[in-house]
């Protein structure tokens, strides 16, 4: 996801930057449309994943500080792990999807300049 979320917001970046033509610009903006939607989605489905993955965290290290099960350690290090990689990606898709948002203004600002 990463990849591809880089790879079309230089794409994006790029067909922008060529673009001078009011129906190449409705055309761009109705596909970045799209784009936000899906990566709204996406980003909301990892959020709820991450708070999972931390509400499961909090239950095993309570089991942990009741009992001495070394089992339970493990658990703890391996979801912790898990947690430090889920919340790096959101953090990725939370701030790529604002640089969405300063695509699509920057779109508008565009179509108006292009009107005028």
């Amino acid at each position: 996801m990463t990849e591809y979320l880089t790879n079309y917001m230089n794409t994006v970046s790029e067909r922008l930057n060529g673009c001078s033509d009011s129906d190449e610009l409705e055309k761009i903006l109705s596909e970045h449309m799209d784009k936000i939607a899906f990566m709204q989605h996406e980003r909301i489905v990892h959020f709820l994943v991450t708070m999972m993955f931390a509400v499961i965290l909090s239950i095993f290290m309570v089991g942990m500080l009741l009992t001495d099960n070394i089992m339970l350690l493990i658990l703890v290090t391996i979801i912790t792990v898990l947690l430090a990689f889920y919340i790096k990606h959101y953090y990725f898709l939370e701030n790529t999807v604002q640089k969405m948002y300063k695509v699509y203004d920057r779109i508008l600002k565009m179509k108006k300049e292009i009107a005028e």
